[in-house]
């Protein structure tokens, strides 16, 4: 799916990215299915609450796959600093990812439910990162989450 992009007839090379440049995550775990907006501080994404979704319950899914929205979501943000720093063609290493805190303000997501995220890069030295993470539905609050980011190095780096 595309991602927002800049003015089309800008030299950007940014224009034209996809979830799949971005993310190094396939179906049935890509759980974002737009980007709203990104920069190398933060990203903002839209997801829509599937049956096929890990953790799915009889009526809805469990709220502690908000982490994985909020991983992806920074991993959007990641992954756009790294191509806008490195290049498209640059490797995308995966980020191991601990749970510095999340709380959940819902009890069940609603299938088709559409969750809004917004993280951002509130730490960043090197291949460590924090990222503090909102989740909305409709407008209300339904999760938040503090992760910390950290990104091995090829043994040349």
């Amino acid at each position: 799916m595309p991602v927002s992009k800049p003015d089309p007839s800008s030299p950007d090379i940014l224009a034209g990215l996809t979830l799949e440049d971005l993310l190094p995550h396939r179906p049935p775990m890509l759980l974002v299915a737009e980007v709203l907006a990104v920069d190398s501080v933060h990203a903002v994404t839209g997801s829509t609450v599937l049956a096929s979704w890990p953790l799915r319950e009889e009526n809805g899914v469990h709220p502690l796959i908000l982490v994985e929205i909020a991983a992806q979501t920074a991993g959007v943000c990641n992954g756009w600093d790294r191509i806008k720093t490195q290049g498209l063609d640059s490797d995308q290493m995966g980020w191991l990812v601990a749970i510095k805190k999340a709380d959940f303000f819902i009890d069940l997501l609603p299938l088709d439910g559409r969750i809004i995220a917004r993280a951002e890069n509130t730490y960043n030295f090197e291949n460590l990162r924090e990222i503090a993470c909102e989740m909305r539905m409709n407008d209300a609050l339904i999760g938040r989450a503090t992760l910390q980011l950290f990104q091995a190095r090829k043994e040349n780096d």
